[in-house]
């Protein structure tokens, strides 16, 4: 994912509207992006597992709405079990596989160089670990995590993966998805995710009013 969405595409690809708090049906019979996980694209060598849970909900239970865009954006909090002894760090990509944006899953969050001696992130991390790094998102390079804001209709399902590598990948602000998955490519040692569902927030206001054009070269609003 080289480009960056627009504030008006990833609007009309997320399809918020004020009416978001219609009835949400389960979770679609397929995931249109599923192709793109992280989990397939950068494979463990030899296939070993992490066991990966969120102390803020169960897997492919609904994610609370404090841990999305619609309340507060809170971190829930993530949680794996120790990587091989040749670990030296870990990455979490966080990816919505029921939307396909500029021709892959949405991109909600990445962290990388977690140090090796973690296993878990706190619920409401404020920042990284000391020697990890933000990585891209949608929104571009270096973010902060970035919850579900999930449109009315389906479920969306909202895969939280943790890879175990054998390196450190050199820091860098400018990461791109690309980047970072290339220099993850060949070192997974061990990989593992739990899974979300995003639902619509029923007593969620509806969006704030953009200004007429929006601000070119301007940061995506949270959706």
């Amino acid at each position: 994912m080289k480009a960056y969405l627009s504030a008006a595409a990833l609007a009309a690809v997320i399809g918020l509207t004020a009416s978001a708090a219609s009835a949400q049906g389960p979770v679609a019979a397929t995931e249109v992006g599923i192709q793109y996980l992280a989990l397939d694209n950068i494979a463990a060598t030899g296939g070993a597992k992490l066991t990966v849970s969120s102390p803020a909900f169960k897997d492919m239970a609904d994610i609370p709405f404090e841990n999305t865009q619609y309340r507060g954006n809170v971190f829930p909090g993530l949680t794996w079990s120790r990587g091989p002894a040749a670990t030296k760090s870990y990455a979490v990509i966080m990816q919505d596989t029921d939307a396909v944006v500029q021709g892959s899953a949405i991109l909600h969050w990445t962290m990388y160089n977690i140090p090796a001696t973690a296993t878990s992130l706190a619920p409401a991390m404020s920042a990284p670990p000391a020697g990890a790094s933000y990585g891209p998102n949608i929104r571009g390079v270096a973010q902060a995590y970035m919850g579900p804001r999930t449109p009315a209709g389906p479920k969306h399902r909202y895969h939280l993966q943790v890879f175990a590598l054998d390196t450190v990948i050199p820091a860098n602000p400018a990461l791109t998805y690309a980047e970072l998955s290339a220099a993850m490519k060949g070192h997974v040692l061990a990989s593992g995710q739990t899974i979300g569902l995003g639902l619509v927030d029923p007593n969620a206001p509806p969006p704030a009013p953009r200004p007429a054009g929006g601000a070119p070269g301007g940061p995506p609003p949270a959706r």
